[in-house]
């Protein structure tokens, strides 16, 4: 609990007037049943109209603060349990944000955004059911307790035997419902990712007519859902009918012997009235506290979801900078005896001793086979991860030693998938400098190629992208995107395979621009056809995790089997294209 005080400080006011404004309501539900007792044996047997007309109106009074207690104590009650669920959601959030991609992998989409709504949902349901239970339960539990034991101490033995049976109800549910509502919260991160997946490639699964499959696949995760949902709720559906009973039978009770004492004049009637709602307000505390339970399995299994993410310390950070207020100001780059793996017990490193060394300003071209580690070497430049062994070097200094903002600040990656993000073109270039002028984007634009298209659209710029910019071709995309890596006037930029999606001759003009504005920013390229890195300065071929060749493409030539297969490979497939 120590972990959440944080979040309940700043609003301690409503923390602390909500209770408060509970036991007001409380006070006024143990007091009116015994106003009603007096208006019955005063009033009504002797027939006294003053006698209920007064206390009728003390009742109204009682009743007026009631609904004030109640009224105020909903209010301040969502208040805290709001604010607080609130700033835990961002506490959550903040630190995904820190995560590396070895973090991110750990974790699932679907699963983080079932802990930053869901799970988040859970725990300030309980916090408000807390504020608003946990002591006006007990309060009223002991209050009518008191006041049954003040009427008829020898009647109120009844509800002595009820109470045990009740606790037996109540320890029985937390011991089954927590490992229950624990697997529904799983259930729930399979079936959120299924839906974003379908929802996010719905047009991959038409054009491959996949309906059939993705609908099989989404039905299964929401059977799953719907039988987890069951068993977690059946400990709830079989738990109000026993205390409904054990509530009615004790109330049955207590009217039959109460009864016989009015016959032989023991108990005035309206002492059996309000004795019989004292009991009625007993079993509803025991109710209310196995909400509570309930609730509490539900939401402790969500909290320890929740606290995955906010204990799970990022893997990179720049707490151990040795240089945190350098920058990078020329961006050479310098790879020594790197190795890298996914899995750290698995034997083959997916890089394995990378060692080469990029001057400030060249252009790089990196190419070799699908799954040869490429994408995750320059992922280590701007410490996306970082190597098991060896270093990574930007100007001289280890990435390790800048801050990561510094570091991240100097380098614009445009990655294989191309994102982009809800709202206008302008509003997504700016991700690369927030102050950039029209003219300044404009600029950008026409150097990846873009300014032509977007102009053409009739919002221009204002255009809005819808979510991922699913209006624009992956071609326009790709030109989008490098066009905001572009405004950041990046000391290092890094193109990882941007242009597929890109015709050779726009491609051949998006490399001349390169060349012409960007002359001293270093720029590498990945890429799998080689007439995207036949001119660069430098050409590193990857195979299997290994550097085979390293030279300008004439060398390569020469010296690399491996690229002189790829080329002629490449070359006499555009012959005979």
């Amino acid at each position: 609990m120590k972990r959440y005080l944080k979040y309940i400080k700043p609003y301690k006011t409503a923390f602390i007037l909500c209770p408060i404004l509970m036991m007001v309501e409380v006070l006024g539900e143990i007091v009116l049943p015994s106003l009603m007792a007096r208006i019955i044996n005063d009033g009504v047997v002797p027939g006294d109209v003053s006698m209920i007309f007064k206390i009728g109106a003390m009742m109204i009074v009682f009743i007026l603060f009631m609904a004030a207690g109640g009224v105020g104590g909903a209010y301040f009650g969502a208040k805290a349990s709001i604010n607080f669920a609130a700033d835990l959601r961002k506490d959550a959030f903040d630190n995904v944000q820190k995560f590396s991609f070895a973090d991110i992998d750990k974790f699932s989409t679907g699963s983080l955004v079932t802990r930053l709504t869901n799970d988040v949902t859970q725990v300030q349901n309980l916090v408000n059911m807390m504020l608003r239970m946990l002591l006006r339960a007990p309060g009223m539990l002991i209050g009518a307790v008191i006041m049954a034991f003040v009427k008829n101490a020898q009647l109120a033995m009844v509800i002595l035997f009820i109470i045990p049976f009740l606790i037996v109800i109540i320890v029985i549910v937390i011991k089954t419902a927590f490992p229950r509502f624990q697997i529904l919260q799983e259930k729930i991160d399979k079936l959120n990712a299924t839906v974003r997946e379908a929802v996010t490639n719905i047009r991959v699964i038409k054009s491959f007519v996949r309906g059939d499959h993705e609908q099989e696949k989404f039905e299964n995760a929401n059977s799953d859902l719907k039988e987890s949902s069951l068993r977690a709720f059946r400990v709830m559906i079989t738990t109000m009918p026993l205390m409904g009973l054990a509530m009615n039978v004790t109330t049955l009770a207590v009217v039959w012997f109460g009864g016989k004492q009015i016959l032989v004049g023991d108990m005035p009637i309206g002492d059996l009235t309000a004795f019989t709602t004292y009991v009625v307000q007993i079993l509803i505390a025991l109710m209310m506290s196995s909400f509570i339970v309930l609730q509490s399995s539900r939401a402790i299994a969500s909290a320890r979801r929740i606290n995955e993410i906010i204990d799970c310390k990022p893997d990179i950070t720049d707490d151990d900078a040795k240089c945190p207020e350098a920058t990078v100001e020329r961006g050479e780059i310098e790879f020594k005896d790197v190795s890298f793996r996914y899995y750290k017990n698995s034997e083959d490193p997916v890089l394995d001793k990378i060692s080469f060394k990029i001057n400030a300003g060249e252009t790089v071209g990196i190419i070799g086979s699908t799954g040869s580690g490429k994408t995750t070497l320059v992922s280590m430049i701007p410490r996306l991860y970082d190597p098991d062994a060896g270093s990574v070097l930007v100007d001289g200094i280890d990435v390790k030693d800048y801050s990561l903002y510094n570091l991240r600040e100097s380098v614009s990656m445009v990655l294989q998938k191309n994102v982009l993000f809800s709202g206008s073109i302008m509003e997504n270039l700016k991700w690369g400098d927030e102050e950039a002028t029209e003219e300044e984007i404009k600029k950008v634009a026409g150097m990846a190629q873009a300014d032509g298209f977007v102009s053409s659209f009739p919002e221009g710029y204002e255009m809005d992208l819808g979510q991922g910019g699913v209006n624009v071709s992956g071609g326009q995309k790709q030109r989008l995107c490098i066009a905001r890596a572009l405004l950041k006037k990046p000391k290092i930029l890094i193109l990882d395979d941007s242009t597929s999606a890109v015709d050779t001759a726009t491609e051949a003009l998006i490399r001349k621009n390169f060349k012409e504005f960007c002359p001293e920013t270093t720029k590498i390229i990945i890429a799998q056809r080689i007439t995207s890195v036949i001119e660069a300065d430098k050409i590193i071929v990857i195979d299997d995790g290994k550097i085979v060749g390293i030279g300008n493409h004439a060398e390569l030539m020469k010296n690399c089997e491996a690229y002189e297969e790829i080329y002629l490979s490449q070359m006499d497939k555009e012959v005979v294209s």
